[in-house]
Parts: C-alpha cells; sequence; structure tokens
C-alpha cells in the first residue's frame, strides 16, 4: 500500500496557495470556495473540486489510504464538513485547514511530527486539534521538542488544576464580585475584545493567589470561547484608572502571566493599556523581565489624549465599548 502524503500535500499546498493569493487580492471568500469545492481522493486522482487541481500517481490499480471525499466550506474562518471513513482523508482535510490558515510545508511536517511525538507520551494528547498543537509550536520557534515539553506540561496542569474541566463561578465567588472582567464586541481582524479594570482587584484574604489563578483561567476559557471560527487571538484593553498601591498584587500579576504564556501560548493578539497612572511603572519594572520577548511585543501603552483614535486603529466604532466613546455597552465575564 502506498504511504499517503506527497500528492495530497502538493495538491494542498497549491490549493491553499490560490485560496491565500485570491483573498488577498479581492478580500472576502475567494471564488473557488462559492461553489462549495470537492477535496476528492482515488485510487486514480487526488482533486479539489472547482479548484481544478489534481495529482495522479506514478502507478494505479492500488487503494490509497484516503480514500474517501471530503467537502471544505469557508465563513468567517474555516469549517470544515466531511464523509471520509479512512484515516488519510482526515489528515488530508488537516493539512488543508492549517494551510489555508497560514501553515507552509515546514510548519505542517513539524505540526506531524509534534502531534507523533506527544501522543505516544501522553494518549490523551489525540483529543487537541492541530491548531493548538500549532500554537504551543509558534510559541517555541518552531522546537519540535521544547514545543512537545511545553504542551505535555500544559496537558498536565490542566487535568490537575482543571479537574472538572471547567472553572465554574462557585469556585471564584470573591474575584467575581470586584467585577473587574468584560467582554464585548471585536476588533478589524475578529478578534474578541475584553477589558480588564486593574483600579477593581485587590488581594483577598478568604480565596487568595489560588482563587484569582482559578478566575484568570476562567476569564481565558470564556474569552477563547467566543472566538469566531478561524480566529485564535484575543486583545484585552487593560484599563488602570483609579489603580493605586492598594490594587498592587505582584503575586497576582506574575501568577496570571505565568498562566497565559505557559497554557495558552499564541493566544495573545495585543494588549492595549490605557489611564496608565505614574506610579504603576514602579510595579511595570518588576513585572516586565518574566514577560517573554514574544508577548513584549503585543504590549502598548495608551496615551491619554489619543486613547480614542489609538482604539480605532484596531477597532471600528461600531464594536468599541462606549466607555471609550463607542457603541457597545459592557457584559460581564460570568454573563457571556
Amino acid at each position: 500500500m502506498r504511504k499517503s502524503g506527497v500528492g495530497e500535500r502538493r495538491v494542498v499546498c497549491e490549493f491553499a496557495s490560490r485560496y491565500r493569493d485570491e483573498k488577498k487580492e479581492r478580500g472576502g471568500v475567494p471564488s473557488l470556495l462559492k461553489n462549495k469545492p470537492t477535496l476528492r481522493v482515488t485510487s486514480k486522482s487526488i482533486s479539489i473540486g472547482c479548484a481544478g487541481l489534481e495529482f495522479r500517481p506514478p502507478s494505479l490499480g492500488h487503494k490509497t489510504p484516503m480514500e474517501g471525499n471530503a467537502v471544505m466550506e469557508t465563513g468567517n474562518g474555516l469549517q470544515a464538513e466531511q464523509a471520509v471513513e479512512e484515516k488519510g482523508g482526515e489528515k488530508a482535510k488537516r493539512d488543508v485547514q492549517l494551510h489555508m490558515d497560514g501553515s507552509n510545508e515546514e510548519e505542517l511536517n513539524k505540526v506531524r511530527l509534534m502531534r507523533a511525538l506527544v501522543e505516544k507520551r501522553d494518549p490523551s494528547s489525540k483529543e487537541v486539534d492541530d491548531f493548538m498543537v500549532r500554537r504551543f509550536l509558534r510559541a517555541r520557534d518552531l522546537d519540535v521538542e521544547k514545543a512537545s515539553a511545553m504542551f505535555l506540561k500544559y496537558l498536565k496542569w490542566r487535568r490537575t488544576f482543571v479537574p472538572n474541566g471547567s472553572i465554574s463561578a462557585s469556585d471564584i465567588p470573591n474575584d467575581l464580585a470586584q467585577n473587574k472582567m468584560f467582554l464585548q464586541g471585536l476588533d478589524k481582524k475578529g478578534r474578541p475584545i475584553a477589558v480588564v479594570f486593574g483600579g477593581r482587584h485587590f488581594h483577598h484574604k478568604n480565596g487568595g493567589l489560588e482563587e484569582f489563578k482559578r478566575f484568570v483561567v476562567f476569564a481565558l476559557d470564556r474569552l477563547c470561547a467566543r472566538m469566531p471560527a478561524g480566529q485564535e487571538k484575543f486583545v484585552i484593553i487593560g484599563d488602570l484608572e483609579g489603580w493605586g498601591y492598594s490594587s498592587s498584587d505582584v503575586r497576582g500579576y506574575l501568577g496570571a502571566l505565568s498562566i497565559l504564556q505557559d497554557y495558552y501560548p499564541e493566544r495573545l493578539g495585543k494588549l492595549l493599556i490605557v489611564h496608565v497612572p505614574y506610579m504603576f511603572m514602579t510595579v511595570w519594572k518588576i513585572v516586565y523581565p518574566f514577560i517573554d520577548n514574544n508577548t513584549k511585543k503585543k504590549i502598548m501603552f495608551v496615551e491619554n489624549k489619543r486613547l480614542k483614535s489609538t482604539l480605532l486603529e484596531d477597532i471600528d466604532e461600531n464594536q468599541l465599548p462606549e466607555i471609550y466613546g463607542g457603541k457597545l455597552p459592557l457584559i460581564p465575564i460570568q454573563d457571556c
């Protein structure tokens, strides 16, 4: 039996290239997807419906491991439906998705290598999709060994810290009572927006640092759940109006940073810090060395006099929260 891979990847690469080129030129959904093209793999050919692409293996007359039919659809991002019974067809579908979402051949190969490695060490990793695997890879500059170690650490942490699969509101009553995090709207790239009021955060004795960490996981899970199809990142507006030393919680900040960087890599699209009091910079100097270089590039301090104009560079006015001159009311994180 022929090993699947070369022919499928050739078709996938060319289809993805055409998809990206046409999307860049025209915007919206490329015409090659508007008629619901199919990915068809038979013993004689591998083709993608109306894209007009076809590959014929050098020798015919055998059954490929990809026998079947898959239908790809695109709306606001990638969605796929398929009727493929063979394992190879599922693999080809994932390759199309990753390619059309920006992965090149090197990245695809490393996703496969990493998946094989982590599935051998922890079978529960079979439950996650390739996009999560890719996020961990990108967080470690495509180093398979480092990304695999990071991912396996995440799986172990998740089982321990979130044994029931999710954090409930009843697990974090003190932090929710502070009414400090809200969700509303999407930025121009389709990324969900969260607003965090740092001046409303106070360290409390009842739940302490552990409850705050649970609150961070609760909030990040809610934020990720609101992402449109095809989107992997979110935007946070960190509002420090009213922040003072009573709100300062360096241990809490470092705990939240560790969770974000170690267990939700490549999720943060941008952090806009607004209404920054001068005294905050003292705490910032303590936290800053713990921020990795990739995250540092996503952080922006916004001047008060240019607040609305700066936010409008990333967010349309009809998606901007009311408190910043936009149209949308804020919704508490627990109500989303």
